[in-house]
């Protein structure tokens, strides 16, 4: 009973107003909005200028209005043909046009450069501030992702099925659920910088891991094909030579002891230097101190005398 309540409520959402559907009319709902999601789902994304899908929205994202996903017009009809796809908040008096997703620093919204929060800015774009005194005409702040690149360069993207599909990206399974946007499994949970499973439907076959590393390859493999091959220790033994190389686990902790050794062996030699420059500085003193004695002894006798 309990899953069956938590699967109405994922696909009705706000749609009963607070009043529980009947039998009847839960049936009527189904009938009418499931087929609208299966074909006119919309995907929506937070991209960098990379091409880093940075945030996939879901059903509890927030906009910029401080409404979530599933509070906008979600349900469509029929595709509109004009682009961008704009998807404006239901929620009554909100004067967002369009969704639009603002990061957030911790448990609040990101800073404009005005140094006040999103949620003190317009709903509608170019996102006035409100404070009063405040000159700030357009929301605009420095705050960098974590994909390295800062929020104002970022861009939404709002797109159907097939748009998706050719610009080569996972579209997941048709699902009956309300404002689902771009999530397509629980790696689309995840930062962009850190989903290395795009699709979001598990774990890869065996043939997808074991293919090469190419130019449609996740940034940090693409990195990390330049440096899989490296040895640390180059082909006639010198250090500091990088050379293409493949050594075992054996070879290369051996390398890393050899130089763990020297390291030890340097740190006694200076601190042995350091210990005889110590005891010859004091030898100084004290041979300076033995002749200011005898010195100043030498002058009290010639005075008596």
């Amino acid at each position: 009973m309990y899953l069956r309540r938590r699967a109405c409520c994922r696909i009705v959402g706000d749609d009963d107003g607070g009043v529980l559907f009947t039998p009847e009319q839960y049936e009527a709902y189904k009938k009418k909005v499931i087929p609208q999601r299966m074909e006119n789902r919309l995907f929506v994304s937070w991209v960098s200028p990379s091409g880093i899908e940075c945030k996939m929205i879901g059903p509890e994202t927030m906009c910029f209005c401080r409404h979530r996903y599933r509070q906008h017009k979600t349900d469509l009809e029929k595709i509109p043909e004009t682009r961008p796809i704009k998807v404006a908040c239901s929620i009554k008096g909100c004067g967002c046009k369009s969704y639009e997703y603002v990061p957030l620093n911790g448990s609040r919204t990101i800073k404009c450069r005005c140094k006040h929060f999103a949620d003190v800015h317009a709903e509608r774009a170019p996102h006035k501030c409100k404070s009063i005194g405040c000159d700030c005409r357009s929301f605009y702040s420095s705050y960098t992702c974590g994909c390295g690149d800062p929020t104002y360069s970022h861009s939404m993207i709002i797109e159907t099925k097939e748009e998706r599909a050719a610009r080569g990206r996972p579209i997941g399974n048709a699902v009956p659920y309300q404002a689902m946007g771009g999530l397509t499994g629980f790696s689309s949970l995840a930062d962009g910088y850190m989903r290395l499973d795009d699709s979001g439907i598990g774990v890869p076959s065996r043939e997808f891991l074991e293919k090469p590393i190419g130019p449609d390859d996740h940034p940090f493999l693409r990195m990390y094909k330049g440096f899989q091959n490296l040895s640390v220790e180059g082909s006639s033994g010198d250090v500091g030579h990088l050379v293409r190389k493949q050594t075992t686990e054996e070879e290369d902790m051996a390398f890393f002891e050899k130089r763990y050794q020297e390291r030890l062996k340097q740190e006694k030699e200076k601190a042995r230097e350091r210990a005889q420059k110590v005891l010859a500085s004091k030898r100084e003193r004290a041979n300076a101190d033995r002749a200011r004695a005898k010195t100043a002894q030498s002058s009290k006798i010639g005075a008596k005398k």
